[in-house]
């Protein structure tokens, strides 16, 4: 367990915080993250890495010459917010665009995907890439939904390494796909992790048992089997990513290949060892050549009892990629001569805005302002009571921190609300704030869709009219089609639009008949209730339970309860403020 720290909210940024004081000589923190010490050099592709805290030395620690340019980085097992990877890839961008790369995790791939959009709309070329490496979480068939997990290191290091010798964008990114494509990873776990201030890890495992093909996350592997020594592990690890070669490799007789064996945070470097002597024996049995081996720590997961196992299967290119010279707090390699470029002037935070400056508003905005913090206040208080319970759903099948996330998003939300209200903000203005704060804070899948929901209904009130029943309807369907074009996701696939839908269309319905906001509202946290129970009928098609489907029947959604939770909630406040 973590035993050393202050406030478990504020643990990634007084973590992050540290680690650029320690390494002052090779990084720089900038809003969101850390950039290298000295600049990008001009017309330099940067590559800018990142994810939640938690993993280290993923992300920041890989950060330096011949890695990562940058690394944006969330709170504990939560991607970092838009805004926070906008920062971060304007700090380290060099004038020749700018590759986003991460684990393929939903809140992860909305976020980063949001990033790109913004830096493009300012100018910057952005592209993104995801490292689809883990080979327990989806079929061969399926790979573009498998997750990212220690394969994120040589798939990060092909790219910068390209970067580093001057590739255009687009080449960057080419290598980026080759080495992903050829890359492999399997894992096992003897216990689960436990988050700074929890009590209990996120999942367990029964003694004498291991978990197979687990997460990096918490999540639990998709089966058990009986505890292994030192060499039936590693007969495990070798036997599975054997058996699923990438395309172009016929059999791994002759190949080189580059191996990680990856503590996950408990399993230290002696063990680790131990294990490693019989991966190498039975890979060079199979005829593999092993370049550069790494063992060690380099994507944890706090203090997961684990292991996993990474071959990337080289060509000459990524074979030179590999060996590249490196220079970051937490991997070095080879020696690199040229001095690293100096940073003239501070680079912009980026996404720095006055928020002591409100737009005009009319007094009937203003007033509802009153209410939307009302609102705002209720769902944090309402987020509050039931996270314990919120967290105990999401462990079922997924990594457990969804109470956990909707804390830190509505007391940022409630918070930011607060001062645009004392500003004079009107509704629109307030709930915009709200939803960056909401975003920002909580990360993840949970955190942008919460920021579209808050941002699509501040667009529809504004900050001039007064707001009306069909307006709040309006800026709900909105916010509805706002969710699923970002997440994917559609009716049946066991989220929160399995609600939102529902919830929108009863609403949208009862005020195009002149029902009053507050009977309409009934009606519809009514269809929002009725709609998360029915959620524990349906395997998950989306997200971090996927993988384990089968054991989240009978157990609802978690984003589909704390909706309707919250839905219930606000019923409430409107009758108090009609």
């Amino acid at each position: 367990m973590t035993r050393l720290f202050n406030d478990p909210a504020a643990f990634a940024d007084e973590a992050l915080e540290g680690f650029a004081a320690a390494h002052r000589d090779r990084v720089r923190p900038v809003t969101g993250g850390v950039v290298r010490a000295g600049a990008t050099p001009a017309g330099q592709v940067a590559v800018v890495i990142g994810g939640g805290s938690g993993h280290y030395p993923a992300f920041s620690g890989l950060v330096g010459r011949g890695l990562a340019h940058g690394a944006a980085v969330g709170n504990v097992f939560a991607s970092p917010s838009a805004g926070r990877i906008s920062s971060v890839a304007r700090s380290a961008h060099g004038g020749a665009g700018v590759l986003l790369m991460y684990g393929n995790y939903a809140g992860d791939v909305l976020h980063f995907g949001q990033a790109a959009e913004r830096l493009t709309a300012d100018g910057i070329e952005a592209l993104t890439f995801a490292v689809t490496d883990d080979i327990s979480s989806a079929a061969p068939e399926e790979s573009a939904k498998r997750r990212g997990i220690a394969g994120d290191l040589p798939v990060f290091k092909a790219a910068a390494a390209a970067a580093e010798q001057g590739l255009t964008l687009d080449e960057v990114l080419a290598v980026a796909e080759r080495a992903n494509a050829r890359t492999r990873s399997f894992g096992i776990a003897f216990s689960g992790c436990t988050l700074p201030g929890a009590d209990h890890p996120l999942f367990t495992v029964p003694e004498a048992r291991m978990a197979v093909g687990l997460g990096i996350h918490g999540e639990p592997g998709i089966g058990e089997d009986a505890l292994p020594t030192a060499d039936e592990a590693a007969r495990l690890l070798v036997t599975s990513l054997l058996g699923e070669l990438p395309e172009g490799v016929e059999r791994p007789d002759g190949q080189r290949v580059a191996v990680i064996l990856n503590g996950l945070g408990s399993v230290k470097y002696e063990e680790l060892f131990v294990v490693y002597r019989k991966v190498a024996e039975l890979l060079g049995e199979a005829g593999v050549d092993i370049v550069e081996p790494e063992v060690g720590e380099l994507v944890t997961s706090f203090d997961m009892a684990g292991v996993s196992l990474t071959l990337t299967w080289l060509d000459d290119d990524l074979e030179r990629l590999w060996r590249a010279p490196a220079d970051a707090p937490a991997y070095r390699k080879g020696s690199l001569d040229a001095p690293e470029a100096p940073r003239v002037g501070n680079a912009p935070a980026a996404e720095d805005t006055d928020d002591t400056v409100v737009p005009e508003a009319s007094d009937d905005s203003r007033g509802a302002a009153a209410t939307v913090l009302a609102v705002l206040n209720t769902v944090a208080d309402t987020i509050d009571t039931h996270a314990e319970e919120l967290g105990r759903i999401d462990a079922v099948a997924g990594d457990g921190d969804h109470g956990i996330g909707m804390q830190r998003g509505s007391t940022a939300a409630r918070q930011a609300a607060a001062g645009a209200h004392a500003q004079g903000a009107g509704a629109g203005t307030v709930l915009a704030r709200a939803a960056d704060a909401w975003a920002d804070e909580a990360g993840g899948t949970s955190g942008a869709l919460w920021g579209t929901i808050l941002r699509a209904l501040g667009t529809a009130l504004g900050d001039q009219d007064a707001p009306t029943a069909t307006r709040v309807a309006d800026g709900v369907a909105q916010a509805s089609a706002g969710v699923r074009r970002l997440g994917g996701a559609e009716v049946g696939d066991k989220t929160m639009v399995d609600v939102l839908v529902p919830f929108a269309d009863t609403l949208t319905a009862a005020t195009a008949t002149g029902t009053p906001l507050t009977e309409a509202w009934d009606r519809a946290a009514t269809a929002a209730e009725t709609a998360a129970a029915a959620t524990a009928d349906l395997l998950p098609r989306k997200g971090r339970a996927r993988p384990h489907a089968e054991k989240s029947l009978g157990t609802p959604d978690a984003g589909a309860h704390s909706l309707a939770l919250i839905a219930r909630a606000v019923h409430g406040v409107l009758l108090d403020h009609h």
